[in-house]
């Protein structure tokens, strides 16, 4: 037994031995190890120098790139310098006390991880597979195809996402797993989007990602993928998001240049947020807060610890203890808003800025800031009313505007948003306001929007607007009078589509910088099966263009095709923006910029009323041949803005042709008779039913009836009194154009759906009382 001990013993000390000549040799490897050395950079040297020359080197050795035998060992003695130089706390204690703060034996275990595609190392967990191949904690982070394309894509123009890919038998990401984790867990509260794709579920995602290998790390931003290149550790990741970010994102602001800053409102026509913090780094918080609101606020910020803020931190009086957020609008003296907090969070810092995306007055640059500042009517107790000034750039509306801003400051209400445009900048939009004016003063126009095609009503503040304090008061008697009676607004109009005022040659720049920046990057580390997408995209661009100019250059020029009459003659003043269809649609016009007009007779009353499929609605203009021309002008202007809705149709009746009709329709439905000075056959007078417009479900068998006005009293919904039709003579009864005023609000009442509704028992029949109607020749 004593024999068998002592070589047992014997093993056991050269045992011993062997494991400390090993640890002897990593202590010696340990302290010959110099970042600085392997950097080639001095003690002195910024972190922007040293982000520089770890970028530059770490191409250089990259091994897909560099044959030398000793390029894997090199690359991971550069990526493990710059864990511990780009890191400003890991270099400070580095230059105190020579070492890392973290465990040294997980720091060697994680360099021979660091260039995971060529070689991994097994341990226990390879052995342990999850269910289905995957941790649980990553399923509400797996991404498909319609889900990539539907959420990702649209979401990453306003926050960067981070995707990995997976699959159920890949060793080698086992290895990166725990970097991962712990990347995910810091990122994705500061905003950053998560994505896990396997590549053996979503192939077809794989291939539009233009990915074939496993695993790998892509990200995300303004729809454009970026491939990761560099080790899997955390700092990689974080500065990797950080890279994909568009640049001058948030400037640095110091004594010298913050009024401008601040003063740039005019030009940007944006609030501006001043973030005042210690550390000489933008925090990667801050940048995707300002990535996320990139197209409604201005970002700075101010380094706490320069000298050249003391000034800037003396004047707004900020604490340096805890970060610091201020919100300027058009006064750059005070700010707006200010946030204060040792830890400052997403959903804070998102909130803050999200309650203050416009200026007290922003002014209308695009269509698209029209519609948020002044969006659609949808229900009566939604109402957003739209003051606008439409004033000029030249110094002299300068005093004027000053004070409409001072009003509008002190009159904050939900339902009021205070707006200005340059009349010069928006012609087309002042032009249907103003009635073709040229006014030399600036204007104040209170207006609502109420259809997507245009459609408001509006109404002008009598006596112009020069800043004055009558111009004030009368300006408010008119809003508090606004906010009790809505019909106030008794004009209306449809407003065209505003004029994009921002220059895109900016975002031509910038969309090609980021493209380039993504080729660049390709030609340093993808191969040619990664660049295949966007070599074709060029070569395709290319083809097009120089193809195009070939074939011009060869086309006969002197072949001259002849002049061909337009199908639609253009819209003026004196022409109807209308086309009459025959019954038989054989030909339809094109909808666009016109409305398509049915004459109702014998051949389509069955279609167009009695057999109408459900939900939708016919709207009758009734007329005779004297008055056609002037009323279907007049109709076809009023409805013009309905025309897109599917559901109604617009139609006409001849009265001189099927005179019967209406006096029959009304005699079935004694609610719609009554009031109707035409209706009874005792009142003397002759039935005159001319301009009479009424809205007709087929399937329900009911009807709302518009009569015609004749004055320019309000009039609720064109359901003018006998009274004020009997003050005018035949001969202007004879005419088009005034029946039909007030038409288009009471079509916005028939699509709200509070007019009153007239059922019948039946639709009366389609007498003849002239020789056979032909069909309306098609215009």
């Amino acid at each position: 037994m004593g024999g068998l001990c002592r070589p047992l013993q014997v093993s056991m000390v050269w045992l011993a031995v062997l494991l400390l000549l090993l640890l002897g040799e990593t202590v010696n490897t340990a302290q010959e190890f110099d970042p600085y050395r392997v950097l080639g950079l001095t003690k002195s040297a910024g972190q922007a120098e040293v982000k520089k020359v770890y970028k530059r080197l770490v191409r250089e050795w990259h091994p897909d790139k560099n044959n030398d035998p000793g390029a894997e060992d090199m690359f991971i003695k550069i990526t493990k310098s710059y864990e511990i130089l780009g890191n400003v706390e890991r270099r400070a204690n580095y230059d105190r006390y020579g070492q890392m703060e973290e465990n040294k034996q997980g720091q060697h275990q994680q360099g021979f991880n660091r260039h995971f595609h060529n070689s991994f190392y097994f341990d226990e967990s390879f052995f342990n597979f999850p269910r289905s191949g995957r941790d649980f904690s990553d399923s509400k982070y797996l991404l498909d195809h319609a889900g990539f394309n539907s959420k990702v894509l649209p979401d990453s123009f306003k926050r960067p996402y981070l995707i990995k890919i997976t699959s159920e038998w890949c060793f080698a990401c086992v290895h990166i797993e725990p970097v991962w984790r712990e990347a995910v867990q810091e990122l994705e509260p500061l905003g950053v989007g998560i994505g896990i794709v396997d590549i053996g579920y979503e192939r077809r995602l794989a291939n539009q990602l233009g990915v074939h290998r496993t695993p790998s790390i892509l990200g995300v931003v303004n729809g454009r993928v970026t491939v990761f290149h560099y080790s899997v550790v955390r700092e990689h990741l974080r500065q990797f998001v950080e890279d994909l970010l568009p640049q001058r994102l948030v400037e640095k602001v110091t004594d010298k240049n913050y009024v401008s800053f601040l003063g740039s409102w005019h030009v940007e026509n944006n609030p501006s947020v001043l973030l005042f913090d210690q550390v000489p780094a933008v925090p990667l918080l801050y940048k995707l807060t300002a990535f996320a609101f990139k197209d409604y606020v201005r970002f700075g910020y101010v380094d706490q610890g320069l000298t050249e803020t003391s000034r800037l931190l003396h004047q707004f009086n900020i604490n340096s203890y805890a970060p610091t957020m201020l919100l300027f609008k058009e006064n750059t003296e005070q700010p707006a808003d200010i946030i204060q907090a040792k830890g400052m969070k997403r959903q804070i810092m998102e909130e803050f800025v999200s309650n203050n995306k416009y200026l007290c007055v922003p002014r209308l640059v695009n269509q698209h800031l029209f519609d948020e500042l002044c969006p659609i009517k949808q229900f009566h107790r939604r109402r957003k009313y739209c003051v606008l000034l439409i004033t000029g750039e030249e110094p002299g509306f300068v005093p004027g505007n000053q004070a409409f801003l001072t009003f509008a400051s002190s009159n904050t209400k939900d339902v009021l948003r205070f707006t200005y445009v340059y009349q010069r900048q928006q012609q087309p939009l002042c032009q249907a306001l103003l009635h073709n004016q040229a006014p030399l003063f600036a204007q104040v126009v209170v207006l609502e929007r109420r259809s997507p095609g245009g459609k408001a009503v509006y109404r002008s503040v009598i006596g112009g607007w020069n800043g004055s304090d009558d111009d004030k008061t009368r300006l408010h008697e008119q809003l508090e009078l606004l906010q009790r009676d809505p019909s106030y607004l008794s004009y209306d109009a449809t407003l065209p589509e505003l004029n994009n005022e921002l220059s895109p040659v900016s975002l031509w720049i910038n969309a090609a910088y980021d493209y380039f920046l993504q080729i660049y990057d390709d030609l340093l580390f993808s191969n040619w099966r990664e660049m295949m997408p966007i070599l074709s995209l060029i070569f395709s661009a290319l083809f097009i263009l120089f193809g195009t100019v070939i074939i011009q250059a060869f086309s006969d020029s002197g072949e001259e095709k002849p002049p061909q009459k337009p199908k639609n003659p253009p819209k003026t003043e004196d022409s109807p923006v209308f086309t009459l269809l025959s019954p038989h649609p054989a030909s339809r016009p094109p909808k666009k910029d016109f409305v398509e007009v049915t004459e109702l007779t014998n051949i389509t009353y069955i279609s167009n009323l009695v057999k109408l499929r459900p939900g939708h609605i016919n709207v009758v203009l009734v007329l005779t041949d004297t008055s056609k021309n002037a009323l279907l002008r007049k109709y076809a202007k009023e409805v013009f803005s309905f025309s897109g809705t599917q559901t109604l149709h617009f139609s006409f009746l001849n009265a001189d042709k099927h005179s019967q009709w209406m006096p029959s329709l009304l005699e079935s439905c004694p609610t719609a008779a009554r009031g109707d000075e035409y209706s009874s056959p005792f009142s003397g007078r002759p039935r005159d039913f001319t301009g009479h417009v009424l809205a007709l479900n087929g399937h329900k068998k009911y009807f709302c009836l518009f009569r015609p006005v004749f004055t320019g009293d309000t009039d609720t919904g064109g359901e003018s009194s006998s009274s004020s039709s009997s003050s005018f003579d035949e001969g202007s009864r004879r005419k088009g154009g005034g029946r039909l005023d007030r038409l288009g609000l009471w079509m916005e009442r028939l699509m709200e759906g509070t007019l009153p509704r007239h059922s019948v028992p039946g639709w009366p029949g389609l007498d003849t009382t002239s020789p056979s109607s032909s069909p309306a020749p098609q215009n």
